[in-house]
């Protein structure tokens, strides 16, 4: 009897949980609609234009302004409203990470890579992993992390520091 009354109650639980996700799910789809996207002006409907057009794609995204025009909030309807958005939507700001931690955070890196790398730890890319990843500020990162950039956007794998291995990705950059 107490065993059937556990089962009933992890049962509840899960249904629970699940409605909880489809409502939190919702409520990002909400959120992120293109309708809370504010701009009348004909770039912003030139803009809406192409979010409506590459948001089925898997294709990788620049955008382009200045500081505070809403680059994420674009980045984040593109991801929400694309077959991707039950996956990982991960942001990271480049320019606010130090150039010393950056290939890590981005990468990840294996124990004992370098001094303080005490357990392997994965990297943003790989967070990102059948989702998204919104890198702000990449014009902020260095040289040779922009050629490691460059491969994950052309061969779509990474290699933590530390690492010969090669891991496959499958992660939309914006």
């Amino acid at each position: 009897m107490e065993e059937l009354r556990i089962i009933l109650a992890k049962a509840l639980e899960k249904r629970r949980l699940l409605s909880e996700n489809i409502y939190l799910k919702k409520q990002l789809s909400d959120k992120y609609g293109f309708a809370n996207i504010i701009g009348n002006s004909p770039a912003m409907q030139n803009v809406f234009k192409l979010m409506q057009r590459i948001i089925k794609t898997d294709s990788t995204i620049l955008i382009m302004g200045e500081s505070g025009t809403g680059k994420e909030i674009v980045a984040k309807s593109i991801h929400f409203n694309s077959p991707r958005q039950d996956r990982p939507f991960v942001a990271v700001h480049c320019g606010a990470i130090p150039e010393t931690l950056l290939e890590s955070e981005l990468f990840g890196h294996t124990k004992g890579a370098f001094t303080g790398a005490v357990r392997e730890k994965i990297g943003k890319f790989e967070s990102a992993n059948h989702g998204t990843i919104f890198l702000d500020e990449i014009g902020t990162m260095p040289l040779h992390l922009q050629i490691k950039l460059l491969r994950v956007l052309q061969e779509q794998e990474i290699e933590r520091i530390g690492s010969n291995t090669t891991r496959k990705l499958d992660v939309r950059v914006i």
